[in-house]
């Protein structure tokens, strides 16, 4: 009961309060008051759209972002939910793409092969330091690699910025082996993160965790299960923020999945759905960050 009374007053905090207050007002833009699915999943781009898309294009970095006390904080925030999800990778080919290196590093020693791709649209930043580089930029309608060559493909700062959604999970499906897993973690719609422009998530297209089951279907993938993260609010409070694994875990227990900021999705392939045929080819290359 603490924990709710305790919540209750901070969502009364100015900048919670103003960023909900844009929440309310975005909700006639949102397609699923329309009753129809997010302008990524259809392939359509609306200039005139709600919210900010194209994170490299508004000039946001994702990497400052994670070099920030809370952009760590969120970090391992989310790394928990991960490697709760994927306890290993042992002797696995793991493929990150987006912004992804924050996260990669759960496996990145006990996998067989662990590759950082940033679309060309993105930023790519060497990673990790001091070592092999293992960070490439590609065009994410014809990812550089082979098929069926990865057991595992993470998808984040990735989804909600892709130019074309669809494409970019069709190539995911190509490269990933028949019995790989897909990981996405994308902003909710619901969720307050997703109307933080100071943050990455606060850029590109966010999803209902309905509306990416259903980009994800249209895909050929088969939703597996579904995890959330970020409950705690956009703040910078200093109680919070020292007892943000509480508040986490407190806000968990007591708000429904629906409200939380991270919306987090594992599929895998549905080999039984019909897989289109003479789909065009396209000139595939990779691009190799090299040491400063």
């Amino acid at each position: 009961m603490w924990f709710r009374q305790s919540f209750q007053t901070l969502l009364n905090a100015p900048l919670v309060y103003q960023t909900l207050q844009r929440f309310r007002s975005h909700q006639d833009c949102s397609p699923a008051n329309a009753g129809g699915v997010p302008p990524a999943a259809t392939g359509a781009r609306n200039a005139s759209s709600c919210y900010s898309r194209g994170m490299a294009s508004e000039g946001h970095s994702a990497a400052a972002f994670y070099a920030t006390p809370r952009g760590a904080l969120v970090a391992r925030l989310l790394r928990e939910r991960l490697a709760a999800l994927w306890p290993t990778a042992e002797g696995l080919d793991v493929l990150g793409i987006g912004y992804t290196t924050p996260y990669l590093r759960l496996w990145r020693e006990q996998a067989h092969r662990c590759i950082a791709l940033a679309p060309a649209q993105t930023e790519a930043v060497r990673w990790p330091a001091g070592l092999p580089n293992l960070t490439c930029t590609g065009e994410e309608g014809a990812l550089p690699f082979a098929d069926l060559c990865f057991d595992r493909v993470l998808l984040v700062h990735g989804l909600e910025s892709a130019e074309h959604a669809r494409r970019l999970l069709r190539e995911i499906w190509r490269v990933l082996k028949d019995d790989g897993r897909l990981l996405v973690v994308t902003p909710n719609r619901r969720g307050v993160w997703a109307y933080v422009e100071s943050t990455p998530f606060g850029h590109g297209q966010p999803y209902s965790p309905g509306q990416l089951a259903h980009l994800l279907s249209s895909a050929l993938f088969r939703v597996r299960r579904r995890d959330a993260a970020l409950f705690l609010p956009p703040v910078r409070l200093r109680p919070i923020v020292r007892g943000a694994r509480a508040w986490e875990r407190g806000a968990r227990r007591v708000l429904p999945h629906a409200v939380a900021g991270l919306t987090i999705t594992e599929a895998t392939k549905d080999l039984y759905a019909v897989t289109p045929a003479g789909a065009p080819q396209r000139h595939r290359r990779a691009i190799v960050i090299e040491a400063a």
